[in-house]
């Protein structure tokens, strides 16, 4: 097994690499970067200050004198461009920018952001916590529901329980998590109903002010909403999930043979059943933890204000903040990468007969 987890670990290196390599290629492909935006933002200064100028970047005829690679700085000083380049790292080959990145992140040095004036390991920990925060809360009780819901409804497969618990499933399914993120605002958080509920943050402005108590109860008081909106969109699949692969375990002959030998119905299904369905809810965990912390949780945190890796990631796309995109994608693959080999190692620990070491021989 240790050789395997030391094949595993090697892989990720390589993986990792490829991955970047396609981000940069295709970052490098797409309009609109950093020095194009200051550019126009520039532009946009100089025309605004023209009279009958259109604006908006356009240039009038006595404006574009002088050569640029740049959509739009034919009217700037070549100089000034070039210092706009070497602030963003642009004035250097791509080649050269990609290696001197791989460089750096052997190390996890990923520069500083464009725009905030942080490092964006810095920015990465400061948003951290509140990412883990709704990611945490939204798996452990997604998991809480699902696991014993999917169960229950494989052992009533075909009752009135499993169609009406199937119908409330689909409802929830079917409604996105940002739209139900809205709903609970206006039902519950000062929109057309009740004001139960705050808006902003995971914490009121007077937090460290308040008693231990207090800031517990004030904590919970502010996830509630962000939780219960991501629960709502991811409960569904795991839930169908478990009650598939327990009844796929149901219905097969070890199960009858159990029963053959007089154990009771709970015997068979939590000391037979369970291991072996239990393998298909463990490997999508990885996926799911990773969906629910980084990806799931963007529309959640810009609706609810939660100022969390989702929000940082988007603003870094729309601003082009290339280290914090690339920074970002490095920590999220890593971590998939590694939650992967945790899901083998835990397949391992569920089912002893598995030796994925063997199988790679």
């Amino acid at each position: 097994m240790a050789a395997y987890i030391l094949r595993r670990l090697l892989l990720i290196i390589p993986t990792l690499i490829g991955i970047l390599t396609i981000n940069f290629l295709i970052i490098q492909a797409a309009p609109g970067g950093p020095v194009e935006q200051t550019i126009a933002q520039l532009e946009g200064l100089s025309n605004s200050a023209v009279p009958g100028s259109s604006g908006g970047g356009e240039l009038t005829a006595n404006q574009n004198t002088n050569d640029s690679s740049y959509r739009g700085g034919r009217g700037l000083d070549p100089r000034l461009v070039a210092e706009i380049e070497a602030l963003y790292g642009f004035d250097k080959p791509a080649h050269e920018r990609y290696f001197q990145m791989l460089g750096n992140y052997l190390t996890f040095d990923f520069g500083k952001s464009f725009y905030s004036d942080k490092s964006v390991i810095d920015l990465i920990v400061e948003k951290l916590p509140v990412s883990i925060s709704l990611g945490l809360w939204t798996t452990l009780l997604t998991y809480l529901i699902s696991v014993p819901l999917g169960i229950r409804k494989a052992v009533k497969d075909g009752s009135t329980f499993d169609v009406w618990s199937s119908t409330v499933i689909i409802i929830g399914y079917a409604i996105p998590n940002f739209l139900f993120a809205i709903l609970l605002i206006v039902l519950f958080a000062g929109g057309s109903y009740f004001d139960w509920f705050p808006l902003r943050g995971l914490t009121s402005s007077n937090f460290d002010e308040l008693s231990l108590i207090e800031k517990i109860g004030d904590y919970f008081w502010h996830i509630t909403l962000p939780v219960f909106a991501s629960v709502i969109s991811s409960f569904a699949t795991l839930t169908m999930l478990t009650k598939n692969s327990f009844l796929d375990e149901i219905n097969k002959q070890y199960v009858l043979t159990a029963r053959a030998k007089g154990l009771t119905e709970k015997n068979v299904l939590y000391g037979h059943i369970f291991r072996n369905a239990m393998l298909l809810i463990i490997a999508g965990m990885p996926a799911a933890l990773i969906g629910i912390f980084f990806t799931g949780s963007m529309l959640i945190e810009v609706i609810f204000s939660l100022d969390g890796l989702g929000l940082l990631g988007y603003e870094a796309v729309i601003n082009r903040d290339y280290p914090v995109i690339f920074g970002t994608l490095y920590i999220f693959t890593l971590i998939g990468l590694l939650m992967k080999l945790i899901s083998d190692l835990t397949y391992v620990m569920v089912d002893p007969r598995i030796d994925f070491e063997s199988r790679e021989q």
